[in-house]
């Protein structure tokens, strides 16, 4: 049986980079009522930033196209993310995910952004196929608060 949330929110915008602010900050605002602590607020929107931000900078390369994240928050204080978009899609996923893997190495791009939201997230999963989009699932359960 498939669980409900307690409470969820939707958002889409376009690829603006000053969106990839907006983005983090609409979902840890959103992400308050669970009162998480400094860290866990941190670590959520780091990991909503990079995936926005390869959103962004890799699903439209030539064009402004759209970003949807969907936010759930359960009563256990799990909180699920998923950012999509219906861009140019990545070929090769395991790949993609490698530490220092950049699709555009002429940039200065790092190659650190799925890395970086799994050492932020409980777990992260990639699904994308070209020429459809890329759907990036992020998911953390916040720790008990102490009484």
């Amino acid at each position: 049986m498939k669980r409900k949330p307690i409470n969820k929110m939707k958002m889409i915008f376009p690829t603006y980079s000053e969106n990839e602010r907006f983005s983090r900050s609409a979902v840890s605002s959103f992400i308050s009522q669970l009162d998480p602590l400094l860290d866990e607020i941190s670590d959520i929107k780091t990991a909503v930033s990079e995936g926005v931000t390869n959103a962004i900078v890799h699903a439209y390369p030539d064009s402004i196209g759209e970003v949807t994240i969907e936010v759930k928050i359960y009563t256990d204080r799990t909180v699920y993310i998923k950012i999509k978009d219906k861009g140019c899609g990545i070929e090769d996923v395991k790949k993609a995910m490698e530490p220092l893997f950049t699709s555009s190495p002429d940039e200065e791009r790092a190659g650190l952004g799925f890395a970086v939201m799994q050492s932020f997230m409980d777990k992260v999963t990639v699904r994308s196929r070209p020429a459809k989009g890329t759907a990036v699932t992020l998911i953390k359960t916040l720790r008990e608060k102490e009484q």
